[in-house]
């Protein structure tokens, strides 16, 4: 009979003859029978049924059959000595035991997986529709399209940030609310470099005065083009004039724009346990609402905010130091934001795109959490002293003392540079003061017959700013 689990058995060989294995096999012998696969057993042998019915049945089946009988010893072992009865499992009950937890393992695993995916889910869209879409502005860019500056490098991308000084809703505690009226307290240009290795923020002061363009009010009305201080484009036409007004100015396209409340502001300061500042002075502030001793110290997101927006009290009281207090501010808590892992770590990040997206209203363009992820995700890897901040070149105005006005060929040359997605070199104001004095005296010892400066090349503007990686504890 013929075993399927293995070779049948040779009838030329005695019983008592058979090989035991390999092992007493002689060396280079070609008659010696095929050993069975490991774990196989012979067919005569394999348990019929669970418990003592298997080893009943082959006890039966040995006894009955002589001539696979005799394949059996007394202990147990096969003809072909390689299987002991005794190693083989009598039934499938040791499995079938286990069966029953790794259903229950599986089952646990899935459903884990489901509420993880459910979590991950809601969180999404919680912060997806904390996001303000700005289809208006949109609207309005697109009857304009005509007028608007053509991309030079397709990958850079400029970015229009404006922080509105609303006193409406929640803001109201930091001000009157003039009718719901608003002007843009703060604009910065937002430059990102094609290659993703820099990016430049350009402060435009409130106060510098510039060709405001036809706009389109809230109650679908036109107002007339007008030679006006910028920050009032907001109120007069909202987001579209002063990206229009922007786009004028510089000759740069704005790809997306996001405007920030006040309370936005704060709660992105909270959720990254704050920003260390240093202050030589203490500050006592009431308009600003802060009162802060001399020292280094952590803001929490209520003094950050008095800290940015305070302007009478604290050095000359000019907006110009202001927003250079603001970009250094800003450096911080990206360097905060970096340092510290933010946007790396999933956990840490959800509360600061919380804070965010809870005051942010976007263009289309950057309406969607997967968006914002995108646009953040580009930025993580750029090292903080290649995150820039400068003020445009300005200087009182001529008629008004009390605005400012473009400092030429400065101010063209720095949107020059954005539009071709060209390095921008800023240093410290007293560094960059210290490099115009060797300047001027190089200029002066040099002879009169020594040429002219056209025969040499133009050097590359160096503009007075600051960087993320910059220590506002030794400013």
């Amino acid at each position: 009979m013929t075993d399927s689990a293995g070779t049948p058995a040779d009838p030329d060989l005695p019983a008592g003859d058979t090989p035991q294995g390999r092992s007493q096999e002689e060396p280079g012998a070609t008659d010696s029978k095929e050993e069975p696969e490991p774990g196989a057993v012979p067919e005569n042998d394999a348990p019929q049924d669970s418990g003592d019915e298997g080893e009943a049945g082959a006890r039966e089946d040995s006894e009955g059959d002589g001539g696979d009988g005799d394949q059996h010893g007394s202990d147990g072992k096969s003809a072909a000595g390689a299987q002991i009865w005794a190693d083989h499992p009598k039934d499938g009950s040791a499995s079938r035991r286990k069966r029953p937890w790794l259903r229950w393992a599986a089952l646990g695993a899935s459903f884990l997986v489901m509420i993880s995916a459910g979590a991950g889910w809601w969180l999404y869209k919680k912060l997806d529709g904390n996001i303000t879409t700005d289809t208006s502005a949109a609207a309005e860019l697109k009857v304009y399209e005509k007028e608007r500056p053509t991309p030079v490098v397709m990958d850079a991308q400029n970015i229009l940030l404006i922080g509105s000084d609303s006193r409406s809703g929640d803001n109201r505690e930091y001000g009157r609310d003039d009718g719901g009226s608003q002007r843009s307290d703060t604009t910065i240009l937002l430059h990102l470099a094609a290659d993703r290795k820099s990016a430049t923020a350009v402060s435009l002061p409130r106060d510098l005065m510039v060709e405001v363009p036809k706009c389109r009010t809230g109650d679908d009305k036109e107002t007339r083009e007008q030679f006006t201080q910028f920050n009032s484009a907001f109120e007069l036409g909202g987001t579209a004039c002063t990206i229009r007004t922007v786009e004028r100015l510089t000759g740069i396209r704005i790809d997306h724009h996001m405007v920030v409340d006040f309370n936005g502001f704060k709660d992105m300061v909270d959720a990254v346990d704050g920003v260390e500042i240093c202050l030589k002075e203490p500050i006592d502030d009431k308009d600003a609402r802060l009162e802060l001793p001399a020292g280094r110290q952590t803001l929490n997101g209520e003094e950050a905010l008095g800290y940015v927006r305070a302007r009478k009290t604290l050095g000359d009281g000019s907006d110009t130091e202001r927003m250079e207090r603001q970009q250094r501010f800003l450096g911080a808590l990206v360097n905060k934001m970096q340092s510290n892992g933010v946007l790396l770590n999933p956990t840490r990040l959800y509360p600061v795109l919380d804070a965010a997206t809870k005051s942010l209203t976007t263009d289309p363009g950057l309406d969607s959490l997967r968006d914002l992820y995108d646009l953040v995700r580009s930025m993580r890897d750029v090292p903080t002293d290649q995150v820039q901040f400068l003020t445009v070149p300005r200087q009182p105005y001529r008629q008004n003392v009390n605005r400012d006005e473009l400092v030429e060929p400065d101010a063209s040359e720095l949107f020059k540079q954005l539009r071709e997605d060209k390095p921008v070199a800023v240093v410290p104001a007293d560094e960059l003061k210290e490099k115009e004095e060797e300047k001027e005296r190089a200029q002066d010892e040099k002879p009169d017959d020594a040429g002219s400066d056209s025969e040499s090349p133009t050097p590359t503007p160096t503009y007075s700013g600051s960087s993320a990686a910059d220590d506002l504890c030794e400013q």
